[in-house]
């Protein structure tokens, strides 16, 4: 039975690499949603031990903080704070520092993924106003929100798989991540203003948006209980999921949204994908495969529980399979007291290199060409790979001066 273990493995990493199975019309969260039901199915795993492989604390965790996302998109948040950067006449060069500034600073605290959905669009529209060249913007945007989305341990999914799994200290991880997150941000803005000196206009079609009126009530609600998580993650013993979950509890309960409107900005299909790559690699784990894979890594001196060897093996497979089924992938080889630190930065800041490193690029890039601004790969890469090496370097020089070998 340890050949279907395998074989399901195979396929939904195959799935991962491409971001869907061939002549089939499944996403990743399709696949790896089908590799388990496989599983459950052939006996490989009974009903009873889904709890066991299943991690329901970082499920809890990241539902309770989309609902968090969710509120501030709702009250028009995010298309007020693009808007409001518009209205400073400062030069290019200082309104893309604002964006980096700004978009970092949201994902930190905010998915990632959320910030560029919800930004994106408006940014299209306050370029064209403008007759800015929406490109550098747009890159700024994608990088810096990959980048700042690193400085903590909610910023995006795979850190609060990280931290959960870990047992990571809030406070510990921002003091490991803080620094080369604000010397990233920097480099952002110095990669893009470098790559695009010279070429800041551009006439562009000023697009017909349909954005959430800003609600001044409803932010200040969300900002009050992002706070009030932040106090708690910070300061209270009390667990991560549950602060979480009674925030989104106490944001559910309102006069004027819907519930059914707030559930329909959660990410579904993520929480699927993690749902089902849990039980494809606990299944992995429990068969000893897993055990047998690392220990022959290591026997050709690719050793897992080395920092350099982590942080390098995990850069490169988030850009062959993305970051969270990367992180999940590694998650075991993770002893060390600097591992978490290592994945989280690894994983994060690699998303950079390609359009397909990091979710948040791909939203970005389609968000953009339904507005009629193109990015093409090339255009990225330009301006990602170079983001991706000094933040990667820059990384791997703060953990080895806190942790030095």
């Amino acid at each position: 039975m340890n050949g279907l273990v395998l074989a399901v493995f195979g396929l939904v990493y195959l799935g991962m690499v491409l971001g869907r199975l061939p002549g089939l019309a499944l996403d990743r969260s399709g696949v790896a949603l089908l590799g388990a039901i496989v599983l459950v199915a052939a006996g490989r795993l009974p009903m009873g031990q889904l709890g066991q492989a299943v991690d329901m604390p970082t499920l809890a965790l990241l539902f309770g903080l989309m609902i968090v996302s969710a509120q501030f998109r709702l009250g028009g948040f995010y298309s007020w704070v693009v808007r409001r950067l518009a209205g400073f006449r400062h030069s290019p060069q200082a309104l893309l520092a604002q964006i980096v500034a700004v978009s970092g600073l949201l994902s930190s605290l905010l998915a990632n993924d959320i910030v560029c959905l919800a930004m994106t669009p408006v940014l299209v529209e306050l370029c064209a106003r403008r007759g800015l060249n929406p490109l550098p913007f747009l890159l700024g945007l994608a990088c810096a929100a990959n980048v700042g989305s690193a400085a903590t341990l909610i910023g995006n999914p795979q850190n609060m798989l990280i931290g959960q799994v870990l047992g990571l200290s809030f406070p510990g991880y921002l003091a490991d991540a803080l620094a080369p997150t604000a010397a990233g941000l920097a480099v952002v803005w110095l990669v893009v203003a470098w790559c695009f000196r010279g070429r800041w206009l551009a006439a562009t079609p000023v697009p017909a948006l349909e954005t959430p009126p800003f609600d001044l009530w409803q932010t200040v609600k969300g900002a009050v209980v992002l706070a009030g998580l932040v106090a708690a993650f910070l300061f209270s013993p009390w667990p991560r999921e549950a602060s979480a979950l009674a925030g989104a509890g106490l944001l559910l309960c309102s006069r004027h949204m819907r519930t059914s409107r707030v559930l329909g900005l959660v990410d579904w299909p993520l929480l699927v994908l993690f749902t089902g790559l849990f039980v494809v690699n606990y299944c992995l784990a429990q068969s000893g495969l897993l055990a047998r894979l690392t220990g022959g890594l290591a026997a050709q001196g690719v050793d897992l529980a080395q920092p350099a060897w982590l942080f390098g093996v995990c850069a490169v497979l988030s850009n062959l399979v993305s970051n969270v089924p990367a992180v999940m992938l590694l998650l075991p080889a993770a002893a060390n007291s600097g591992a978490g630190a290592v994945l989280a930065l690894s994983s994060t800041l690699a998303g950079n290199l390609l359009i397909v490193g990091s979710i948040a690029n791909i939203i970005v890039v389609d968000q953009a060409a339904r507005l009629g601004v193109r990015v093409s790969w090339a255009q990225h890469a330009r301006v990602g790979v170079p983001v991706t090496l000094i933040t990667l370097g820059l990384a791997a020089g703060w953990l080895w001066l806190r942790w030095p070998v």
